[in-house]
């Protein structure tokens, strides 16, 4: 039953009907059971970019909501708490606080409604949320998509501000996750302003406990890099991530901001952007100039579940 809920099937397929050697009284429950998984979560709304993305704000059997994002490319961005802690200055989500942890179950309840919406291939645990901070439930969500619902393990990308907790744990898994490293600065000052409730480790330090996982995993580290104009996006940061990722196996992804109202930051031009990018592919760095997806309709993470709440609201 759970490979079936997991990877978006029908309990009627009766080629791969497991359920059929279990007891009568059992299978008579199974129906129940499957309603109920299904009950996790349902779409409150969805908003579709011009990029081939969109945005699902998805409500939660209590009434909470959080945000999903289907990807271009058979992808799919989900939450692993309602609000966040960490207190990122340029994000949204986190401007309420972490209200709640999602559930292994409510986690992958977000990857069965992409499912029911279009293939999916890969699983970003990149939405709203911290994943180090609902371990237990994210590596449950984790070990369940890469061994029942047919996701490649590398496929599964754990996204973290970096915390020593994940370091620890990751190898250890059953399934283990590709994984992305929020770094956003070579600055380590600047770093804890931006992040100022992130695990106080160095970006240097971040990136060697990187690089210990990727070449014992085989997948790359992918740096994430949000660009903040005049703040993050210079000379000297360039030279900063030229230093501290030559010869790492490693990806930087950078991704021009996406603004927020009232938080005083802007995104560089896509020509500034491009001309960082060149830059570090000529100093030796893998570098991706990314889109967040869904900029069009202003779906940073946060902003569907900001709005919605401000029309509640204002009714």
């Amino acid at each position: 039953m759970l490979r079936a809920w997991a990877q978006g099937r029908s309990l009627d397929n009766k080629k791969q009907r497991a359920e059929d050697f279990l007891p009568r009284a059992l299978r008579a429950e199974l129906p129940g059971l499957f309603d109920e998984l299904r009950g996790l979560a349902r779409v409150h709304s969805e908003h579709a970019g011009e990029d081939g993305s969109a945005r699902l704000l998805v409500e939660l059997a209590d009434g909470q909501t959080v945000e999903s994002v289907l990807l271009p490319r058979d992808g799919v961005c989900v939450s692993t708490q309602v609000g966040c802690a960490v207190g990122c200055v340029f994000c949204m989500t986190g401007r309420a606080g972490l209200l709640r942890q999602l559930s292994g179950a409510e986690i992958v309840a977000q990857v069965v409604l992409a499912r029911s919406r279009r293939p999916v291939k890969k699983v970003v645990f990149m939405g709203m949320g911290e994943p180090a901070h609902n371990l237990d439930n994210v590596l449950e969500a984790i070990d369940l998509l890469g061994v029942e619902g047919g996701i490649g393990h590398k496929n599964l990308v754990f996204s973290t501000v970096g915390d020593h907790r994940v370091f620890e744990r990751l190898p250890q898994s059953n399934v283990k996750p590709a994984l992305a490293l929020s770094l956003h600065t070579t600055n380590h000052e600047l770093r804890r302003r931006l992040l100022p409730k992130a695990p106080d480790i160095a970006p240097a330090e971040l990136v060697e406990l990187g690089e210990v996982y990727a070449r014992r995993t085989g997948y790359p580290i992918q740096y994430q890099w949000t660009l903040l104009e005049g703040i993050n996006d210079t000379e000297a940061e360039l030279e900063g991530i030229a230093r501290l990722l030559a010869g790492k196996y490693a990806v930087m992804n950078l991704i021009p901001y996406n603004p927020t109202e009232g938080d005083g930051f802007r995104r560089p031009s896509w020509d500034h952007a491009a001309g960082m990018a060149r830059h570090l592919h000529g100093r030796g760095i893998l570098t991706k100039l990314r889109h967040s997806a869904g900029q069009d309709v202003e779906g940073g993470c946060g902003q569907l579940r900001a709005r919605a709440l401000g029309a509640a609201a204002g009714r």
